[in-house]
């Protein structure tokens, strides 16, 4: 019964007979702070290009990054903050995110990433919730004024001398730095740039000795598709070394220079992870394309800046082979990517390997508690394993399926919530015992809510959300499964199957459908489709056309409400 299963190259014997798997590796953990993997790579590559932002036209290199990075801690700490402060940063993918993403870590400030999305309700509440001592945002994003929202929140700082705002709604903030304009009771971000003198770059020189790589650095608000956002609380250990076993999965360490194109928002784990810190951690460049998602500038930065690699989620890719000019750009110097975020259609796999010329893609599944990914495939593995599944464990991890009702460990093959343990477990939800409670247990597994599956191979499959989860007459129904074949119908577009309460039943099932463009469709020629195709429990009773999805801030389907809509319409 052995279930080490070796990862330092993909799995080839199938050992397992039930889904518990341990991801050893002959690679050693990182024991370092995100400053001391910076410095490494400063002192190994000094003149490599660390960050190309092209949007603003800005370049450095990794000796002119750490300079600034240095300039701008030091900046922080003239403004009296303190290892263990909070520090907000509200605004999409700019230069500035990814140099205070260092410079708050260098001097042991717990960088809280807030979405550019974000209305006031939802940014005072992130903001109240873990305490924010400073916040550093542009003007304004698009529609978004930031700076008039923290003054409808915080009327007080018009009145206030910058750097000193007494606020009721928010008693712990000091600072707002606004990085491109001048405004009353707030600082420039050219302030905190000259803020710090010598005796600021001796204090934070000694601080790199009180600085442990188990201590918080990073807080991330899950978008949570329901309920309120929870504040993840990552470590140096946490994210340094995900984005370590991610990168050598990916090749980094081998591959002579990687410059990837990151059109991920750098609010999620994907992009400050696996962008800024594999920056740091493995040498590579990055580039980002624009400052908001623009599939038009990704094929512009990957020809102009021959990137090597792209990361982006399914609708991202979507995007980029739908982009009418395709066949003009020079996509040559591509050799893969990430594709993650949410599940992955396989027709959409295929047709990143053969129209953006990214042969080696891989697929990844995790979640921002556990900074954040756990399985990844290996750039390797067929287009099978590519499709079907989210590749095996990372390294030193260990996952079990487990039946979401005993909690027992589940047969190989069988679908069961997913769980994690390992160095990529959150520390914690900021302030929150009891949610925390919730999802980690006492020996310290993580519970993903998640369901997937593994085969004897380890490698895993996932179904959907354990929320998801429709119980129709006492059999469990993953959603996914049923949206993933109603997709293959020529006439739909989009396919989101929920739960709607029944007397009889318990829960029937209800496909909520978009249609392609001009098409015409019935519920019952949707039915017909599905007789015979799918076991017959799993037909939807109901089918509906609908134009559009009710949305998350971060572009996620909110299955509860619209199974709420569901239900009204049914009983209308």
């Amino acid at each position: 019964m052995l279930h080490g299963l070796h990862v330092d190259g993909p799995p080839i014997i199938p050992t397992l007979t039930t889904s518990y798997v341990h991801g050893t590796s002959s690679t050693s953990l990182l024991h370092m702070t995100v400053a001391e993997s910076l410095q490494r790579s400063v002192e190994r590559w000094p003149d490599r290009e660390a960050v190309a932002f092209l949007q603003d036209g800005v370049r450095k290199t990794f000796a002119q990054f750490q300079q600034d990075v240095d300039q701008a801690a030091a900046g922080l700490l003239a403004l009296g903050m303190k290892k263990g402060d909070r520090l907000g940063m509200w605004g999409p993918n700019t230069y500035e995110w990814v140099l205070f993403q260092f410079a708050t870590a260098k001097a042991g400030i717990i960088l809280v990433a807030v979405n550019p999305a974000y209305q006031v309700q939802e940014v005072e509440f992130a903001l109240q919730k873990v305490g924010c001592k400073a916040v550093v945002c542009p003007t304004q994003f698009k529609t978004l004024n930031y700076c008039d929202m923290l003054r409808k929140i915080c009327p007080e700082i018009e009145t206030s001398s910058p750097g000193d705002i007494k606020s009721s709604r928010l008693p712990e903030l000091r600072s707002v730095i606004v990085l491109d304009s001048r405004q009353p009771g707030m600082l420039h971000f050219e302030d905190v740039m000259q803020a710090g003198g010598s005796q600021h770059m001796q204090q934070l020189q000694d601080l790199q000795k009180k600085i442990s790589f188990d201590d918080p650095i990073n807080i991330q608000f899950t978008s949570g598709t329901t309920g309120a956002p929870k504040g993840a609380t990552l470590s140096h250990h946490n994210i340094i070394n995900n984005s370590y076993f991610i990168g050598r999965r990916l090749g980094y360490h081998w591959r002579p220079h990687t410059r990837v194109c990151v059109p991920v928002p750098l609010y999620h784990c994907f992009g400050s992870v696996g962008g800024g810190i594999s920056m740091a951690v493995h040498g590579i460049s990055t580039v980002f394309p624009s400052r908001g998602y623009d599939g038009k500038a990704n094929l512009a930065a990957i020809e102009s800046e021959r990137c090597t690699f792209i990361y982006g989620t399914p609708t991202m890719y979507v995007d980029m082979l739908n982009q009418p000019d395709l066949t003009k750009y020079d996509l040559s110097s591509v050799e893969g990517g990430i594709m993650a975020g949410s599940p992955c259609p396989q027709e959409l796999v295929k047709k990143v390997f053969s129209d953006l010329n990214a042969k080696e893609i891989t697929l990844g599944y995790g979640t921002t508690e556990n900074s954040p990914v756990t399985f990844l495939a290996s750039p390797l593995d067929n287009v099978e394993r590519k499709t079907e599944t989210v590749g095996y464990i990372t390294d030193h991890l260990e996952a079990k399926i487990v039946d979401p009702t005993t909690g027992m460990v589940v047969p190989v093959g069988t679908s069961g919530e997913i769980m994690i343990r390992g160095y990529c477990v959150m520390l914690e939800y900021w302030n929150d015992k009891a949610k925390t409670d919730e999802c980690i247990t006492k020996d310290r597994w993580y519970k993903t809510g998640d369901i997937g599956s593994m085969d004897t191979y380890g490698y895993c499959r996932i179904d959907g959300r354990i929320k998801d989860m429709i119980i129709r007459g006492g059999e469990n129904i993953y959603p996914a499964e049923i949206e993933q074949f109603l997709h293959r119908h020529p006439k739909v577009k989009e396919a989101q199957v929920v739960g709607v309460k029944d007397e009889r039943m318990g829960e029937e099932i209800c496909a909520c459908i978009k249609l392609v463009d001009g098409a015409d469709c019935t519920a019952e020629e949707i039915k017909a489709y599905c007789k015979g195709q799918i076991s017959h429990f799993k037909i939807p009773r109901y089918v509906l056309f609908v134009t559009s999805y009710p949305l998350t801030i971060t572009g996620k389907i909110q299955k509860n409400k619209l199974s709420e809509q569901v239900e009204k319409q049914l009983k209308e």
